[in-house]
């Protein structure tokens, strides 16, 4: 007897969402969501100008250098320009090296990072508004985060490093809408674009995981591109057969693609972070932060650790023995002991030079393998510190900075940008560069903001 052929789910589902991007109107698109959008953006470049002399970009950017074929677009940070595939590849890994780029609630998608370097890079080649940029950018985390929906969490729990595996379908998005493709050119970009849609989760805490971020803004420009030029991709390339709903979920719900769409947006659930590592470590800091504050606590007394907090905090941070600053974004026990140790947690202190510091490995050391509780959110954790005078601490932070219920405010993120720009590239004027993004939504040309993020030569 034979094996029935695998059937599709949600057929015509590709083609709808193809037909939702192109029929958008920025009309439509509601006061909150365009306002957020811009925090995105503007927290985006930000995150950018942080990175770009992280030593991965640099290494990244090398490697690229002698194949980039022309100088259309902003590396931001850097003096030099790259051709759009190129800079989107880098603005993109230099937007999400330190994990302090945005975060998706629900799906923990980086919904910035694959798809803003596209709608920049493209703004570079041809004149493109503010509005019209932005709107593609919408667009573009729309559609990341509501594929994220339908294959979490068991896609990410397999193993997929979903802002690359879904961010691919956003950039291919925000793309075609600049690019004016039609509803079958935006369905084809959609099928090129599943076919390069990858990452792991195996890479965090390493260089390769920018990589498979920035393969996800390049492939999703490429994706569009190719689709202009008419190659052709499947007619479901989500919901098919063998699509990649089912191919890279084992239960997927692609009814959450739709439902909503145009109404409830995603965009609105995207979270601004307050510190340089993965988004289950924001509550653990701020509890160490408020606990380092009491008068009568002093570090040098700490005898052990405890920290309890959501499943997902053991299964992406516990990791005691990390050597370089890579890992030590998304280690519990590095963020605890430099946030009880030295009462800051910024770029600086998930460095090389942080992670080799003696007095944090010491206390690293001190902390205990993380205890769970599948009743904690992701925004919530405990401290719980015993020292060596008998003394004992505890403190919880229920609802962590950047969450929901305490998003960083305007004047938070423009402190956090010009942080990031003086860590980065001080070469900048950050403070103009600012308030040109900050106004973008009125901008004729962001091919004249862009000029902002390279230095001088």
């Amino acid at each position: 007897m034979s094996t029935p052929s695998p059937k599709a789910i949600a057929p015509g589902l590709s083609r709808r969402l193809a037909a939702f991007v192109r029929n958008a109107q920025w009309r439509d698109v509601p006061e909150p969501v365009r306002e957020h959008a811009l925090r995105a953006l503007f927290n985006g470049v930000g995150t950018a100008l942080g990175g770009s002399s992280d030593q991965a970009i640099l290494r990244l950017a090398a490697s690229l250098a002698p194949f980039s074929a022309g100088a259309s677009a902003t590396v931001i940070g850097h003096e030099a320009r790259r051709d759009a595939p190129t800079a989107a590849f880098l603005n993109a890994a230099s937007m999400n090296v330190f994990d302090f780029d945005d975060t998706h609630q629900g799906t923990i998608i980086h919904p910035t990072a694959p798809v803003a370097p596209v709608v920049l890079a493209l703004a570079e080649t041809r004149p493109v508004s503010g509005a019209e940029l932005l709107h593609a950018f919408v667009l573009g985390v729309e559609v990341t985060c509501r594929i994220g929906n339908a294959i979490s969490p068991g896609h990410y729990n397999r193993g997929w490093h979903i802002t690359s595996t879904c961010g691919i379908f956003g950039a291919a998005a925000a793309a075609a809408k600049l690019l004016d493709l039609s509803e079958e050119e935006i369905l084809w970009a959609f099928g090129n674009a599943s076919a390069q849609a990858s990452g792991l989760v195996e890479t965090l805490g390493f260089t390769a995981k920018s990589v498979g971020v920035g393969t996800a803004a390049r492939g999703g420009l490429l994706a569009a591109l190719m689709a202009q030029g008419g190659v052709e991709g499947p007619p479901m390339p989500l919901e098919g057969p063998r699509g990649f709903l089912k191919v890279l979920c084992d239960a997927p719900q692609p009814e959450l693609i739709e439902r909503g769409l145009g109404s409830d947006w995603e965009n609105l659930r995207n979270m601004f972070k307050p510190y340089p590592c993965g988004v289950v470590l924001n509550p653990v800091i701020d509890a160490c932060l408020k606990l380092r504050r009491k008068p009568d606590f002093s570090a040098d007394l700490v005898s052990d650790i405890t920290v309890r907090g959501c499943p997902l905090l053991k299964a992406r941070a516990d990791r005691p023995d990390v050597t370089t600053g890579r890992e030590a974004q998304v280690s519990a026990q590095h963020a605890i002991a430099v946030a009880l140790l030295r009462g800051t947690a910024g770029a600086a202190d998930f460095s090389d030079a942080a992670v080799s510091d003696p007095d944090v490995r010491a206390l690293r050391a001190k902390v205990r393998p993380i205890e769970t509780d599948e009743a904690i959110p992701v925004e919530a954790a405990y401290i719980s510190v015993r020292c060596s005078d008998g003394s004992r601490f505890e403190m919880s932070e229920l609802a962590a900075t950047g969450s929901p219920a305490r998003p960083m405010t305007d004047a938070a993120l423009r402190e956090k940008f010009s942080a990031l720009a003086r860590y980065g590239c001080p070469a900048i004027d950050a403070g103009a560069l600012a308030d040109r993004l900050w106004a973008l939504r009125e901008a004729s040309d962001v091919a004249a903001i862009m000029a902002l993020a390279r230095p001088n030569p």
